[in-house]
């Protein structure tokens, strides 16, 4: 007798085999674990960039055959997904779409059953529980901890499950109460096909921060370098004549040739030139208006000197305090 096959299996087939035979990237999820909830928030967050399907891996890959495909890269998808989905996307390339799915992760409370996915380790240091009955739940679960200054703190740092291990209800629980959700859930991305090129969720993985670092970096040596040399281009060319400019105020000025431009540095050289010489004469050699340059320019002097030493006593005296109360206190106020 042949078995009859349900007529959803067959609708749910077509569809999975359209959508493989359209333009795009095609991926596939893991969403095992998510909440019912937390799953319809996130399609919802999605759905304008993508579309979200979900099926059985058995209808799945008769849907691949269907659409023409290797078996060898479904599989691949498949690999390592419990509650697969399907993800489709034209506006989005691999790597949107994992940056997209990324987002949603977040970390929910461990429950009985429940593997580490990571070595979990409870910090030392003081909670914001006060005194009462949770300290023997604390350390009933292996986690150490004691009434101080008021309130419950942990004593040590303790990994409190190896990574892999199973975690208890209690511990859960308590690991809860400390604000740590260990289980990590979401529209885990296992790959995408795009143009025929299969691409596996570690592959995207990108660290976009230092990739951009890195161009920026590589820009600013090319440019540095590429003036250097007086490599002469749209970009380095207003920089080229601008130092090119600097250099030759700077060669008239040291050579004394007088124009519009090095005249105001000429001038003020020579100013300070003549006061310098001014200053090693007796005083009845010179004029009134030479004395009062003189003047002015001694009286500048002093006013900097003086608020360099006003900055450098404020500077001192902090320390000078500490070092005088820390001889009348004497060592026991190091100590407590």
């Amino acid at each position: 007798m042949i078995p009859k096959v349900a007529g959803w299996k067959k609708g749910r087939v077509s569809e999975l085999a359209e959508i493989f035979s359209r333009e795009g990237s095609i991926a596939v999820i893991d969403v095992s674990g998510v909440p019912a909830s937390n799953m319809i928030d996130m399609r919802n967050t999605l759905r304008d960039r993508m579309s979200i399907t979900m099926a059985k891996k058995s209808l799945m890959r008769i849907a691949w055959l269907e659409a023409g495909h290797s078996t060898d890269d479904l599989e691949a998808l498949l690999e390592g997904a419990d509650q697969p989905c399907v993800v489709h996307s034209e506006a989005m390339n691999a790597f949107e779409i994992f940056s997209e799915l990324e987002k949603t992760r977040q970390g929910r409370a461990a429950k009985e059953g429940d593997r580490a996915p990571v070595d979990i380790v409870v910090e030392q240091g003081p909670t914001g529980f006060g005194p009462g009955p949770i300290v023997g739940e604390f350390n009933a679960v292996g986690i150490p901890a004691k009434i101080e200054k008021g309130k419950v703190a942990i004593q040590r740092t303790t990994t409190v499950v190896k990574e892999g291990e199973e975690i208890s209800a209690d511990l859960g629980i308590m690991l809860s109460k400390l604000d740590i959700n260990p289980i990590e859930i979401g529209m885990i991305l296992t790959g995408v096909i795009e143009n025929g090129f299969m691409f596996v969720a570690s592959d995207l993985d990108l660290d976009l921060d230092g990739f951009r670092s890195d161009i920026i970096n590589a820009t600013s040596g090319a440019f540095n370098l590429a003036c250097e040399i007086r490599w002469f281009s749209s970009t380095t060319t207003p920089t080229l004549i601008s130092k090119a400019s600097s250099d030759a105020i700077a060669v008239a000025v040291e050579a004394s040739i007088v124009n519009d431009t090095t005249s105001a540095f000429l001038l003020t050289q020579a100013r300070l030139r003549a006061l310098s010489l001014a200053g090693q004469l007796d005083s009845s050699a010179l004029d009134d208006e030479l004395l009062a340059a003189l003047g002015a320019a001694s009286q500048s002097a002093e006013v900097a000197s003086s608020e360099a030493t006003s900055s450098e006593e404020a500077t001192e005296a902090p320390a000078e305090e500490e070092e005088e109360g820390a001889e009348f206190e004497g060592l026991g106020d190091l100590f407590g």
